[in-house]
This record gives C-alpha cells, sequence and structure tokens, in this order.
C-alpha cells in the first residue's frame, strides 16, 4: 500500500491536466523578489534563481529578480515569514516543491495550512536521485541498500529536506521496495537544502545522499558525486541519460518532486493573475523546455486554480503514506 499510494502521487505529478489558458496582464512587480527556503545550492534554491533569469530574459519582468535564501525548519521559517510579515506583498513569490506539501500534510509548520497563500504554477516535477560521494567503494543501488538490510544504523543518508520529509521519504520509498521490513530504522540525517547534504556527503559525514536531479546535477558534473539510481519510471533524457533508474536495478521505486511557486495570501487579484501569466509564459518557452531538458526536469504544466487543486491532492495523498509509516497518526 505504502508504494501503490506512492505510485498515485506521481501518476498525478507527472501527468498533471491541462493548464488553463493565463491572460495577458497589465501588472508589473516593481521589485521582483523570489524567497529560496533553504539554503543556497539546492532544488528551491535553482528554482528562484533560473526562474528569475528567464523572467528576465524573456522580458517577462523589468528588473533582475532578488533571490533571498530563508532557511530553516524544511521551510517553515520562510512559510511563516510570508503568512506573518509579507501578507500582501505584490512582488513576492516563494520556490515550493513536493518537500513543502509534505511538511504540511505532516503539520510540521506549526500553525500554518496551505490555505494560507495562493498558489501560483508549477515548472516541472523533478525525479528523485540516490547518490553517493564519487570515491566511493557503493556502485549501484542494491549494493547500498543491502548494507542498510545487514545493519540499518550503519549507513546515513543525508537529505535537504527535514526528517519526515520529501527527501526522507524517497529513501522510505526505496527501500520498501526493496524488502527493508521496517522502513523506520532508515538512518536519515536532514539539512538546509541539497547543497549542505552533499558537502556533508564530501566531507565523509555520511554514506549517501537523497535529492533531486536538478539539485544533483552540478556536483555530478565537478565529478563530486555519483548518482546510482534515479526514482523514474524509465532513463531521463540529454546529461541524465546515462544514470540508471532504480527500477533497472531490479528496485521498483518512483519518486518525483513537483517544483513550483506560491505566493503571499494577501497579493492581490490583479498582481497574482499577472504572475501566474507569466510563470505560464515562461515554462512555453523554448528557453525553458532547453533548462528543463538540461536539468532534468519532467513535463508538469499547472497554473492558477489548477495548481492549486493539485497541491491539495498532494497534500492529501502525503498525509495518507505518511500515516502509513508512522509519521503522523
Amino acid at each position: 500500500m505504502f508504494i501503490t499510494a506512492t505510485r498515485g502521487l506521481v501518476a498525478a505529478t507527472v501527468l498533471g491536466v491541462s493548464a488553463l489558458a493565463a491572460q495577458a496582464q497589465d501588472y508589473t512587480p516593481e521589485n521582483p523578489e523570489c524567497i529560496a527556503p533553504a539554503n543556497p545550492g539546492g532544488g528551491w534554491d535553482f528554482t528562484c534563481r533560473q526562474v528569475g533569469k528567464e523572467l528576465q530574459g524573456l522580458g517577462l519582468i523589468d528588473k533582475t529578480m532578488q533571490v533571498v535564501n530563508v532557511a530553516g525548519g524544511g521551510g517553515g521559517v520562510a512559510f511563516a515569514e510570508v503568512v506573518n510579515k509579507r501578507s500582501d506583498d505584490n512582488d513576492l513569490i516563494v520556490a515550493a516543491s513536493s518537500a513543502t506539501a509534505t511538511r504540511l500534510a505532516q503539520g510540521a509548520y506549526p500553525g500554518n495550512t496551505t490555505d494560507q497563500v495562493r498558489w501560483l504554477a508549477s515548472i516541472g516535477a523533478d525525479y528523485g536521485v540516490i547518490a553517493v560521494s564519487a570515491d566511493s567503494e557503493i556502485e549501484t543501488l542494491p549494493e547500498l541498500l543491502d548494507m542498510i538490510k545487514a545493519d540499518p544504523r550503519s549507513v546515513s543518508v543525508a537529505g535537504g529536506s527535514a526528517v519526515g520529509g520529501w527527501d526522507h521519504l524517497k529513501v522510505l520509498i526505496a527501500a520498501s521496495a526493496y524488502g527493508v521490513e521496517d522502513v523506520r530504522k532508515v538512518k536519515y540525517v536532514a539539512f538546509d537544502g541539497g547543497g549542505e547534504a552533499v558537502t556533508q556527503l564530501l566531507a565523509g559525514s555520511v554514506q549517501a545522499f537523497t535529492g533531486d536531479a536538478s539539485e544533483a546535477k552540478g556536483f555530478v558534473d565537478s565529478g563530486d558525486i555519483k548518482v546510482i539510481a534515479v526514482l523514474a519510471p524509465e532513463r531521463l533524457e540529454g546529461d541524465f541519460a546515462d544514470f540508471p533508474t532504480a527500477k533497472e536495478q531490479g528496485v521498483d521505486a518512483i519518486g518525483a518532486n513537483w517544483r513550483g511557486f506560491y505566493a503571499p495570501a494577501g497579493m492581490s487579484d490583479a498582481a497574482y493573475d499577472a504572475w501566474v501569466s507569466k510563470i505560464g509564459e515562461l515554462y512555453a518557452s523554448d528557453e525553458w523546455k532547453e533548462i528543463m531538458a538540461n536539468n532534468g526536469l519532467a513535463p508538469l504544466d499547472l497554473q492558477g486554480a489548477d495548481f492549486e487543486q493539485f497541491v491539495q491532492n498532494s497534500v492529501s495523498e502525503i498525509q495518507d503514506i505518511s500515516r502509513e509509516i508512522g509519521i503522523i497518526k
């Protein structure tokens, strides 16, 4: 049931529904800002910086988008700041993902819920990866999982989300699919962002890394890590084509992380519609399609009300998974 529920979430993530056509809006942000709710180097940071750069490059915003890293609480510090201090800021958007939905689903942002912000749009789905340092003796996912089976406490796996978060759930999905009887014994170490998690991997503090394709790519290109499994139904294209899937190694595990944005609940309708339209135009551009291909992002084209409903459904699915493994009651 654990894997079945996860597949349901992934299917919804990857397939989605057709987005409503957004009408061009007159509103233009005066001081565009994107909050990345983690330290530099992770998936949220990638989302803000790539989208900000391309929005300006395509002429969809007039000024350079300021990217502010607000780490802490698996995104909770940033969420609380938006809700409590910047609830009517028309120029602000915040990077979000399955990790955001996971923390909201589990009540990990104390006192905060999905309806306290406005959900803007998605920019793609980022498949999960499991990696080790480039000089590790571990070459395959079954090798790593055999070590965990033999002695769960001997292997530490680092990720950029909090305990019980999406990075944590991905490694549990793989362990469960491989027959690890009690996945709660898998040793997961949480850090504020994928970049920090990889730093600890390279320092030898942990044995493996669980994250997403986009945040791992730079470390693969630099020769620091090797990806031993992609949690996708089939091999990705482009630069990721050489990375084996978990499935082809006999581990029937899939995990996709949607990426997108939310905005303050008090954002005006004109500003909200404009941001939805701008992100929709970005997603439809050839430039963004190339970025998706280069960074292992799969299609997920949702804006406005469609994205809002998708996030609500994701939260509900993740609550079911979390109850199954005892993270919430």
